[in-house]
């Protein structure tokens, strides 16, 4: 299991699931985090390289190749290897199946769950539930005690919490409801499913050599 603070490096997360689709240098990663809008990467493009350095010092992912375009430095591609796949696997199990203050540790999650098989990101949302649904009911009862000596007022905050923690346990109960009637579902090869996207067939060549890696 990964620790909770690697579980919760966010652009580690987001390099590993990208490979997951294919071989890719740096620089194009950059690219597709930007595109596609995925604000929980901060710190780029600084966060991105470092933690390229940290996930092949680990030996997740390795270098297969060097691509020159005109002028510019070489860049290196990467790709990920058996034991990134299982690590990434490892993260998003961790990362789904426990709440979070932070809400953006769910959002990535979520944004890559597509990088595990179906059955298996529905039994992680079936998990988290169960916890969303112990964390509630362990706040209505302390929120219960607090509310015979305190004001409303000084408890919204607590409100606000659960709140928060029901429209969650509704929405994962949905996702897991719509699995299971067949409406939500997805290759268990993410790269299968990269390749029927917009612009997906031109990478074809690459996506395979992940999947046969």
């Amino acid at each position: 299991m990964p620790s909770r603070r690697g579980a919760r490096d966010l652009t580690a997360l987001t390099v590993l699931a990208l490979l997951r689709t294919g071989p890719s240098h740096p620089y194009e990663l950059h690219r597709m985090i930007t595109q596609t809008h995925k604000d929980f990467v901060t710190g780029l493009p600084r966060s991105l390289y470092h933690a390229v350095d940290r996930l092949e010092k680990a030996e997740f992912i390795a270098p297969v190749d060097t691509e020159r375009e005109g002028r510019r430095p070489e860049r290196t591609v990467y790709e990920l290897t058996g034991e990134g796949r299982r690590e990434l696997a490892a993260r998003l199990r961790y990362l789904l199946e426990r709440p979070d203050p932070d809400t953006s540790v769910f959002v990535a999650a979520v944004s890559f769950m597509g990088c595990l098989p179906v059955q298996e990101a529905r039994y992680c949302l079936q998990a988290r539930a169960a916890a969303l649904e112990a964390e509630i009911a362990g706040g209505d009862a302390h929120a219960a005690s607090l509310g015979r000596e305190l004001p409303r007022l000084l408890l919204l905050e607590n409100e606000y919490v659960g709140a928060l923690r029901r429209a969650e346990l509704a929405w994962v109960r949905a996702v897991v409801a719509d699995i299971d009637s067949g409406t939500l579902t997805w290759p268990d090869d993410i790269a299968e499913l990269a390749r029927r996207l917009p612009g997906g067939a031109a990478h074809d060549t690459e996506a395979k050599g992940a999947h046969d890696g």
